[in-house]
């Protein structure tokens, strides 16, 4: 929620980032409803549009023209994002059950996940078949289809199946990609065969006889075999059987039929119809639960069946965001009244398509110019979101009053009222036992007082020959998901015993939670510290106790404490730099200035998912790896930026360093933030450092010159490895997960008496 808003008092939760949910969220950031917090939980950030998804294919559409960033969407709509994979709901505790991490509460819940090919029901198609949804991994087997095409000479055979509107709008796309593709590279007439498999004797059998007949036309035309009263019965490599039981060579199968609800929700105990989709009333809710809503093609009316399109999922957006704030309301809900009759627009693959509506039908370059310019304005309601500034510094209209349990009142009351200082600023002990009661904290036999017993302090034993290294971190959070914040804020605080070469031990935390409802205390509380628990027991670390607090922002903190042979100590340090050691960088950089854009609206959700990606990646074991090839010297790069840790190394190191910007790997989306002028609010103060640069105006307007004094968060570690052993050293980096381990520099002798930084482009 924005920072201004009230406390929260209801949940609504959206599961699926589909046509009718991004309404919805559109609908709550127009009109944003006192009290009330959304949050969307869906795998990927970016949700493609299905009117252009074939355009896409075809080549007419860039990546980012056919997709919602949801994250950017969310975050405009004042609503949480959480990327996780759904598996079930527990209506009974009013929780939707995520997979490898807690359960979200909600209050309302709403599915808009549209619907799962069911290659089960097919001998070898999920096997050997590729499914168009979900969309992510259709286009992942879609662009490795292309490399083939363009990396082989012979002729391929690809067969859809399903002669549907998307069936056969998806084909002909493919085949115009990918006869242009070849066209471009001098190889005219080698495309590959296409085989469409139709189960009835007619194609698009939903639409009028006219439209049957012009496609049947175009797929004469375009050479297309056209297979009827077909259907594909079992798949295997390489090959198809039909019902005739004919079987068809193919070298790559396209499954765009046979779909239905995805398997969880078999086991909500919600009322489903016969291909597993949610039976809902004509408000969008559930038959059987009044706080479970649908919409979209996981939606099912049994005395009224709609035909799976695209068309109902946007026009259900406006009545189901209505129905979702009477519901947190407890108001009666409106109808949605779909309509009877609707305007489908089907591309031939080319910049041609075909106008379907009843018994109307119209075709020709203009329908496709016209289809693109009704899907062009429906991607600019979503994506050309307005400037930040806008209307953020006016708090939400109050709305309605929510209805509350007296519980819940005085709770709430409590919440706005001014809080109590000192120990009465703590998180209630019945919420604190309850959050963290799921917690399973990895235990050393070195605690003899932990939290399995507390007490006022932990005891940990000191093992013999070991020398104990102290370190503490803490910082707000800058994420709506508090259990990515609790992996992030651990493994930062981890970074500085990784960066000294020790093993963690044990772990203290801090945390400070906005009061609000207990329940939602509560739950904040349990995400973001099982979060933390699963960094800290993956590094061998035991969270042996700690501190809440309130205050007005989520943030936590550890102090975390680590073992090191007494004999290593002062082994790999800040000072140990050498002339002739080469500076190994192992993550990129750019955490900064992403979510300096991220709150601005101006980063891609892809963007942010590989920043946090990256922070939650361990820098576990470096150390190790770098001191078997001769490292003397190391840090974590954090908060400083890599030009202010680096300019901590050479000043005790009596040294000066060289750069080279062209080998610093930057984070997906960094560059172009930089680009845009985007600077996190410590980039001034970092800056500061650029007189250490001995040729720093050189490269003043070069925007990776400005990324040295981006803050990270969770940053890689910067090491000083001898010349001759730091290639080694790279890959061995690299082959332990490592990835963007790199040489990005050289330390030189000292030639000033403060030493300095040269920069190499």
């Amino acid at each position: 929620m924005r920072p201004n808003d009230p406390t929260v008092l209801r949940d609504i939760v959206l599961i699926g980032g589909g046509h009718s949910h991004v309404g919805v969220l559109r609908s709550f950031a127009m009109k944003p409803m006192a009290g009330v917090r959304v949050t969307l939980i869906c795998n990927d950030p970016d949700t493609p549009y299905s009117g252009m998804l074939p355009g896409y294919v075809a080549g007419h559409y860039s990546f980012d023209d056919v997709h919602i960033d949801l994250s950017r969407l969310a975050s405009f709509a004042g609503a949480r994002f959480i990327a996780a994979e759904v598996t079930g709901i527990d209506r009974g505790a009013r929780l939707v059950e995520l997979r490898g991490r807690p359960s979200m509460p909600y209050d309302v819940v709403s599915v808009n996940i549209g619907s799962t090919p069911q290659m089960g029901r097919v001998p070898g198609a999920a096997d050997h078949a590729i499914p168009v949804k979900p969309i992510v991994h259709f286009n992942q087997r879609w662009l490795a289809l292309l490399e083939r095409m363009r990396a082989r000479s012979e002729r391929l055979s690809i067969g859809v199946v399903g002669a549907g509107a998307g069936g056969v709008e998806l084909l002909l796309a493919m085949q115009y990609r990918l006869q242009a593709e070849l066209a471009t590279a001098g190889r005219t007439g080698q495309g590959p065969l296409f085989h469409l498999f139709a189960s009835d004797s007619s194609i698009l059998r939903t639409h009028n006889r006219a439209v049957q007949r012009h496609f049947d036309e175009q797929l004469a035309r375009r050479g297309v075999v056209v297979h009827r009263q077909a259907q594909v019965v079992e798949v295997q490599a390489g090959r198809l059987r039909t019902s005739d039981g004919e079987w068809h060579a193919m070298d790559e199968v396209v499954w765009v039929t046979q779909a239905g609800g995805a398997g969880w929700l078999a086991d909500t105990g919600l009322a489903l119809d016969d291909s597993g989709f949610l039976c809902v009333d004509t408000c969008l809710r559930s038959v059987s639960d009044p706080s479970v809503f649908a919409a979209g093609d996981i939606a099912a009316w049994p005395d009224q069946p709609l035909e799976k399109a695209g068309v109902f999922a946007v026009r259900m957006a406006g009545p189901l965001a209505e129905n979702l704030r009477r519901a947190v309301g407890e108001l009666p809900l409106r109808p949605y009244r779909p309509q009877r009759q609707w305007l489908s627009l089907i591309s031939t693959g080319g910049r041609h398509a075909v106008a379907s509506r009843g018994r109307f039908c119209l075709s020709g370059e203009w329908v496709w110019r016209w289809k693109d310019w009704i899907d062009r304005r429906f991607m600019r309601r979503f994506n050309d979101l307005p400037p930040y500034s806008q209307g953020m510094d006016a708090a939400p209209p109050a709305g309605a009053a929510l209805p509350l349990s007296s519980l819940e009142l005085r709770q709430a009351d409590d919440a706005r009222l001014m809080r109590c200082g000192g120990c009465g600023a703590k998180v209630g002990a019945t919420v604190l036992a309850r959050a963290l009661s799921g917690l399973k904290p990895k235990r050393h036999a070195d605690v003899l007082v932990g939290l399995d017993a507390p007490d006022d302090a932990a005891v940990v034993r000191v093992p013999a020959g070991k020398a104990m290294v102290h370190t503490v971190d803490f910082f707000r959070t800058f994420m709506d998901d508090p259990y990515l914040f609790g992996r992030i804020a651990a493994n930062h605080a981890l970074g500085d015993i990784f960066a000294m070469g020790a093993l963690p031990h044990t772990a203290t935390a801090i945390a400070v939670l906005p009061p609000g409802l207990e329940r939602q205390v509560e739950s904040q509380l349990s995400q973001m510290m099982t979060g933390a628990v699963d960094v800290l027991d993956a590094a061998g670390c035991s969270l042996v106790g700690g501190h809440t607090g309130e205050g007005a922002e989520l943030a936590l903190g550890f102090a975390i404490n680590g073992l090191i042979d007494e004999s290593m100590y002062g082994v790999l340090t800040k000072t140990g730099l050498q002339p002739g050691d080469a500076l190994i960088l192992t993550k990129p950089i750019g955490t900064g200035v992403l979510f300096a854009a991220h709150a601005r609206w101006q980063a891609r959700g892809r963007w942010i998912r590989g920043a946090l990606d990256s922070m939650q990646a361990s820098n576990q074991g470096v150390a190790e790896i770098a001191l078997a090839h001769g490292a003397r010297a190391c840090t974590d790069v954090t908060g400083f930026g890599l030009l202010g840790h680096l300019v901590e190394m050479i000043g005790p190191s009596r040294v000066d360093a060289e750069l080279d910007l062209s080998r610093i790997a930057l984070l997906e989306g960094a560059l172009a933030c930089s680009e845009a002028g985007i600077a996190s609010s410590l980039q001034d103060a970092n800056s500061r450092l650029q007189t250490a640069i001995a040729n720093g105006s050189a490269f003043a307007a070069d925007p990776r010159y400005t990324l040295l004094f981006d803050p990270q968060t969770a940053g890689g570690l910067l090491l000083g490895v001898p010349q001759s052993r730091a290639q080694a050293c790279v890959a061995a980096l690299q082959a332990a997960g490592h990835g963007h381990a790199a040489v990005i520099g050289q330390v030189l002798p000292r030639s000033s008496p403060n030493g300095a930084v040269t920069l190499r482009a």
